[in-house]
């Protein structure tokens, strides 16, 4: 059998409520893989999931040939009347008024087949609003098809800023740098609830676990009570980790943390393996660099490096020099040099102000990391406020809720 190459997928979503329509199609040629999943549709049929032809009225089929399959198992002839009526409907002539705008090319109509995967809720009611939906997701899923939406460029784009509706809950990623990361240094879980609650909602404001509350509480309290106050933040587990990588990077990751931290003074052996930990869980891998002299020989050790490096003095090393009476150096090192180099983020920490920060942004920083300045001040959210308003609106601010995906005309 000679297999023709026409294959095309799409999908859509439509509507609202119980009545809301989604619809995932694939368009190709009798002579290829999707003839042969059309047919045996038809021949191998499903208990709940029968698929039926699309018609625009009883004896009359909606050329190019198309099925419909319910998603969602038919268990009632009220939620079959819904499939084979309305939705089916809506299908046929969606398909029909695509070959006559001219979306499915007509000499096409003899050599290309559809499927078509409807979901109708077991509670939608209204049948008006089920064809309306089914109709117009069906047609612009076979447009998104025919035209090869989305490309790999436009899901790259969007992938760290989407929100999927049924999920409930944002994926937090470090895709558009500057942020703030507010080091939860505190001694209670009361006080973390306190000053979390107190901090803006923004998307360029990341939360630190400190290491103290971590040692007193455990990374799964300290994370579940972050995500109490903010569900969507994006977590740091500054676990500091020295040893056994793998095990602190897993636990970490288990506690839904979004990254986790590990010492730069470290042995080669316990960072490699708790990087390559946190990638095989799916979480941001942060070295921090306090006490290690040649960052870059460091890292240029490493046969996987880190997403994030942190260019970090010790508040330790802060209070000795205060307590000298001098004037601590605000100099971080080669920070783009270190990115372009190693493909990296860079953070940076130890004693930062509003003043300091500037320079820091300025050099290429694309994580401040701020504490004490933060925590222990009287109004959080005002000092706060000073680092985030020199960094530029956050991402989505100007996003329109129903942004464009297509181009118009397309």
């Amino acid at each position: 059998m000679i297999m023709d190459g026409e294959f095309y997928v799409g999908e859509a979503l439509i509507g609202i409520g119980d009545e809301v329509a989604h619809i995932d199609l694939i368009i190709g040629h009798k002579n290829g893989p999707a003839g042969i999943a059309f047919t045996n549709a038809l021949a191998n049929i499903s208990a709940g999931h029968t698929p039926l032809l699309a018609v625009i009225r009883p004896n009359l089929a909606v050329k190019p040939s198309t099925i419909v399959i319910p998603k969602v198992t038919i268990k009632s002839l009220e939620d079959a009347n819904k499939v084979f009526g309305p939705a089916q409907t809506a299908v046929a002539k969606a398909v029909a008024d695509a070959v006559e705008e001219g979306i499915i090319p007509i000499d096409k109509c003899e050599d290309w087949v559809i499927i078509a995967s409807v979901f109708v809720h077991p509670k939608a009611k209204d049948y008006r609003k089920i064809y309306q939906y089914n109709y117009g997701a069906t047609k612009l899923a076979i447009r998104r098809a025919l035209q090869g939406y989305p490309n790999a460029l436009k899901v790259l784009r969007e992938k760290d800023r989407a929100i999927h509706p049924i999920m409930g809950f944002k994926i937090s990623k470090l895709w558009n740098p500057p942020y703030l990361q507010v080091a939860l240094d505190v001694d209670s879980l009361e006080q973390v609830e306190k000053i979390v609650k107190e901090l803006p909602v923004r998307e360029r404001l990341i939360y630190e676990a400190g290491t103290p509350l971590i040692k007193a509480y455990g990374v799964y309290s300290v994370v579940d009570k972050i995500r109490e106050c903010r569900r969507d933040a994006f977590i740091i587990a500054d676990l500091k980790t020295m040893d056994v990588g793998r095990m602190e990077v897993k636990e970490a990751a288990d506690a839904t943390a979004n990254a986790v931290c590990i010492l730069g003074v470290a042995s080669k052996a316990t960072i490699e393996r708790a990087i390559q930990e946190a990638k095989k869980q799916g979480i941001y891998a942060i070295l921090d660099m306090m006490e290690v002299k040649d960052i870059k020989a460091r890292l240029e050790t490493l046969s996987v490096k880190p997403d994030v490096v942190v260019l970090h003095r010790s508040v330790d090393v802060e209070r000795e020099i205060a307590e000298r009476g001098l004037k601590p150096e605000m100099e971080w090192g080669d920070i783009k040099g270190i990115k372009e180099r190693f493909k990296c983020r860079v953070a940076v920490a130890g004693g930062i102000t509003p003043e300091t920060a500037v320079k820091a942004l300025e050099e290429g920083a694309d994580i401040i990391i701020v504490g004490r300045y933060i925590v222990r001040s009287r109004d959080p959210r005002r000092a706060a406020e000073q680092f985030l308003d020199q960094m530029p609106p956050d991402a989505d601010t100007m996003r329109l809720i129903l942004d464009e995906d297509e181009v118009v005309g397309e």
